[in-house]
């Protein structure tokens, strides 16, 4: 399932290159982590986390907070 597949089935704005939070459903706001999405795989996004050196499947909708989005809005 490609990144398009998974902005249209979640209603998320996933891309390429797009940055996010990871809130990891902490109340600690300090505990969030940032990263850069690299791409999509079987209705996930493969996420690099920073200061990661690989990638980390997450669910599009999972305590993530898209932060290029709320630039747009």
């Amino acid at each position: 399932m490609s990144m398009a597949w998974v902005r249209k089935y979640y209603s998320v704005p996933a891309k390429r290159g797009g940055r996010i939070e990871y809130t990891g459903g902490w109340n600690d706001k300090s505990k969030s982590r940032f990263g850069t999405i690299r791409s999509a795989s079987s209705g996930r996004l493969r996420i690099q986390l920073d200061g990661e050196k690989h990638v980390t499947y997450f669910h599009p909708t999972w305590e993530i907070r898209y932060l290029d989005a709320e630039a747009l809005a």
